[in-house]
């Protein structure tokens, strides 16, 4: 498969395109700065160097031609201010579903928060932030033209991932380790079954790959 990733050089994207190259796939990630580059190279995956909250829809939609899939995992980051979780968390990731749509991408796998709400109250920036990845999932969700699947990871953590996961449409808060959402990210990407779904993650007793089956129902 050819997929490219959005947000290319975020922690859980360097991680899913490891996986993804060590296992044969090919990717490109999608990223703001040149000096990123070699980092992505070093895991594997072909560095595109475009900046997403001023690109048009013609010009990611360009770099996505040809791809097999599409994983938006770009972030504002926690250091951000509350516009940019506007022009990151919600617009790109609308941005980048519209070029998916005009490049004839089908699958689509956005990476989201759990408790993103387009109604969530509050003025607070991580208020503000679960408005704006809720605002981004209900987008997606409206395009038939997208076999999509949201994910929804509980408190991200740097501890070694356990490949041990508890993947449903309900999970409860938790916490989960990158390196296992990157693992049900890879799982997902191939697993076209679980289109149509919004999905939470945390630490549990399921392996990766039982996980998704079990949601995908096989």
């Amino acid at each position: 498969m050819r997929i490219v990733i959005a947000g290319g050089h975020g922690q859980i994207a360097l991680r899913l395109e490891r996986l993804l190259a060590a296992r044969g796939d090919e990717v490109a990630g999608i990223i703001r700065k040149a000096e990123q580059a070699d980092d992505l190279r070093e895991a594997g995956a072909e560095p595109v160097v475009l900046d997403l909250e001023s690109a048009s829809v013609d010009e990611v939609a360009e770099r996505l031609r040809g791809a097999d899939a599409a994983v938006f995992a770009a972030g504002a980051g926690p250091g951000s201010g509350v516009a940019r979780k506007d022009t990151v968390d919600k617009a790109a990731a609308v941005l980048f579903a519209d070029a998916a749509v005009k490049a004839g991408v089908r699958r689509f796998v956005i990476v989201s928060s759990m408790g993103a709400d387009p109604r969530h109250e509050g003025d607070e920036i991580f208020d503000v932030y679960l408005r704006a990845k809720g605002e981004a999932d209900a987008y997606v969700r409206g395009l038939d033209a997208l076999d999509w699947t949201v994910l929804r990871p509980g408190q991200l953590t740097d501890d070694a991932g356990t490949g041990l996961v508890r993947l449903e449409a309900r999970t409860g808060r938790g916490p989960i380790p990158r390196d296992d959402v990157a693992a049900v990210l890879a799982e997902l990407v191939d697993t076209s079954a679980t289109a149509g779904l919004t999905l939470e993650l945390i630490s549990g007793p399921a392996p990766v790959s039982v996980a998704v089956k079990s949601v995908a129902g096989n």
